[in-house]
């Protein structure tokens, strides 16, 4: 199989929920995270292309919660193999410097 994604992507083996910042609502999980965006896991379909302003929690270094604010763009999506749950796969079109490097730190692209 061809790999053509552009950077590297870590999975979450602990749930890290994702809200969305403008309901407030729990969307789903992330599935896996990468500097340029995630999969998430969903309880709901989500609409092809939609655009949201969401919200999770990465452990630091430190082994504190750190906030990260994402504004991102579905592109593609799939029921998964659990009944009623669906992957989605995300790209980042806003994130903060802040945000940025906390997310390549936790997925050791920055020598963590």
């Amino acid at each position: 199989m061809n790999e053509y994604r552009r950077s590297l992507r870590k999975a979450a083996y602990v749930t890290i929920p994702v809200s969305n910042k403008m309901t407030g609502e729990v969307m789903g999980r992330i599935g896996n995270l990468s500097a340029d965006g995630m999969l998430m896991v969903c309880d709901a379909p989500v609409v092809d292309g939609a655009l949201f302003q969401l919200g999770f929690e990465l452990t630091n270094a430190q082994g504190r919660p750190q906030a990260i604010d994402v504004g991102v763009q579905e592109m593609w999506a799939e029921a998964a193999n659990v009944p009623g749950q669906y992957w989605s796969g995300f790209h980042f079109i806003d994130i903060s410097v802040k945000d940025l490097e906390a997310i390549e730190s936790w997925i050791g692209e920055l020598g963590d």
